[in-house]
């Protein structure tokens, strides 16, 4: 039986690529308002998993239910160059005064207001991140699906996104599923973390990690430990 307020319900979901099964009866319920972290090894299914949540792979068996409202972040901003930044943010949407405003809003919230003229040439890693998080603001998602959109990132700016990301999340609520390969990422921003493996749940966890999270914390490296297990990566390698 559903939880009640599930955004996301997915039962029985599988997917082949030829004779490989990439997801394998795989279920899982996402809340409103809940960020859902999602770890594997690669090939276990995660951008496939989040690719059929999306829309963007209609051939999945099983039962898979979504809101119409959702967004989707990728690792490449995907950016059109001909266009100036505040009309990539609001491609697909009606060229009207409201929703230049909403997509200058949306620049605002991320600190890029000064750069909404500016061609996405100009503009750096993070700051072309940023306005893909703009761009899926401003179309007020339910779902938020984040697909390693911080994997091409330098550490010191993964970590100004991560504080971004977070403030937007509070201010606007979504449903977030994070697809990461990257543990320490997940215990920080999520509030629940799972892990595929062979195309199926093995681990489903709440983080009850105090916040703010740090890693030297004992809540911290202890859950870190257990994820690095599961994903068969030995702690003394990986620390």
């Amino acid at each position: 039986m559903a939880t009640e307020n599930a955004v996301v319900l997915a039962r029985g979901v599988r997917k082949k690529f030829g004779d490989n099964v990439v997801l394998d009866g795989l279920d899982l319920e996402i809340r409103s308002g809940e960020f859902v972290a999602l770890l594997g090894r690669s090939g276990s299914g995660k951008s496939t998993f989040l690719r059929a949540l999306g829309a963007l792979d209609s051939d999945v068996e099983g039962y898979l239910r979504v809101p119409e409202r959702r967004a989707i972040v990728f690792q490449d901003p995907r950016l059109l160059p001909w266009q100036r930044v505040v009309t990539n943010v609001t491609i697909g949407l009606p060229a009207t005064k409201a929703v230049r405003q909403q997509a200058l809003s949306a620049l605002s919230e991320v600190n890029l207001a000064p750069k909404a003229k500016v061609w996405p040439r100009t503009l750096s890693g993070g700051e072309a991140q940023r306005v893909a998080l703009a761009r899926a603001l401003v179309r007020e998602p339910e779902l938020l699906l984040l697909d390693e959109p911080f994997g091409a990132l330098d550490a010191l700016t993964r970590i100004k996104m991560h504080g971004l990301l977070l403030d937007l999340y509070r201010r606007h609520r979504p449903a977030v599923l994070l697809v990461t390969h990257d543990v320490d990422e997940a215990i920080a921003l999520a509030d629940r973390v799972i892990v595929l493996t062979d195309g199926a749940i093995s681990l489903d966890v709440d983080v009850a990690v105090p916040k703010p999270r740090t890693r030297d914390s004992h809540e911290f490296a202890s859950l870190r430990r257990r994820l690095l297990e599961e994903l068969g990566v030995a702690t003394e390698v990986a620390l």
